[in-house]
């Protein structure tokens, strides 16, 4: 982004009639720290400024995790963390996260995952578009520890029978808190397709209508 981009973007965030608080959901465990500090400076650097960062550690061996949460959190007070006191995997952690979400909505956030500066605005973008939406997905990449990005998936708008042979929401995925309390969050047994799950729970709750794409 150029530095006149970002006055635009700060201009039409004044300008949303709705600025929901997004809490961003982070389960970690023994992460490589730089990665964990990247992803967590990632959300820090959001161009919208209205959301909270809710980290849940699954009881890493690592001291150095805890360290850098306390560190975040100490710097800014949208950052709340939680120690679980053993090891409960993927899906215990997240639902360990979401305990500490006070937000409208939720983004699902891996601990060495990157968002774009401006991801959390074109999210509430789409809210204001939609405020009936229950369901918000963007497109993807990835990126190599030097930083190239690779392997794009442009996403198609909606479409339930592309869903059901793959995640295609997975990340960026946005969830109307309610529903995903609703459904009662991520269910223990699913590790490893916890966030197909918790989408498939989630779309017989909504219609096509509320489950929106973000073309980015």
């Amino acid at each position: 982004l150029t530095n006149n981009q970002r006055e635009d973007i700060r201009a039409r965030i004044e300008a949303f009639q709705n600025k929901p608080l997004i809490s961003v959901v982070m389960p970690t465990y023994n992460p490589p720290i730089d990665l964990l500090d990247q992803a967590i400076q990632s959300v820090r650097a959001q161009l919208y400024s209205n959301w909270e960062l809710c980290i849940a550690d699954d009881a890493s061996p690592n001291p150095e995790v805890r360290k850098l949460l306390q560190k975040h959190a100490a710097q800014d007070a949208r950052i709340k963390f939680v120690l679980r006191e053993t090891n409960g995997h993927i899906s215990a952690a997240s639902n360990s996260a979401l305990q500490l979400a006070t937000g409208e909505f939720i983004a699902l956030l891996d601990h060495d995952d990157l968002l774009a500066e401006h991801a959390l605005f074109w999210v509430v973008d789409a809210i204001n578009a939609h405020p009936t939406a229950g369901l918000i997905y963007s497109d993807e990449d990835k990126i190599d520890l030097d930083g190239t990005r690779h392997s794009p998936y442009f996403k198609c708008d909606w479409n339930p029978d592309l869903f059901l042979s793959h995640n295609m929401i997975s990340h960026l995925g946005v969830y109307r808190t309610e529903l995903v309390n609703q459904v009662g969050g991520f269910q223990i047994g699913y590790e490893g397709s916890q966030d197909h799950d918790l989408a498939l729970r989630c779309i017989e709750k909504l219609s096509d209508s509320q489950i929106i794409h973000i073309p980015r």
